[in-house]
């Protein structure tokens, strides 16, 4: 299975909501767009960014990829072994 975020092929993938849940279950809206990731790139979202900025700013895959701080995660992750569990970094 490969993470669309990373093209990295993992044991297992979780599913990313592009919109938080947290803002479309206050507004009573059905579950918006979702894109399945590994669990490292998962965990690196959730670390950098608030869920505000998500739902505004960082909703689609291409924004995603495209934000530096996502960039420079990417292209270290990238080089790790899959099966490896990779540590969050706040920066």
């Amino acid at each position: 299975m490969t993470c669309e975020l990373c093209g990295r092929d993992v044991e297992r993938l979780t599913v990313h909501h592009l919109i938080p849940r947290q803002n479309t279950k206050r507004k009573k809206m059905k579950p918006g767009p979702t894109i399945t990731i590994c669990p490292a790139c998962h965990r690196q979202i959730h670390a950098l960014f608030p869920n505000t900025r998500l739902a505004l700013e960082l909703n689609t895959c291409e924004a995603l990829k495209n934000d530096p701080q996502m960039q420079k995660f990417l292209a270290w992750v990238r080089k790790q072994k899959p099966d490896k569990r990779v540590r969050v970094h706040r920066s």
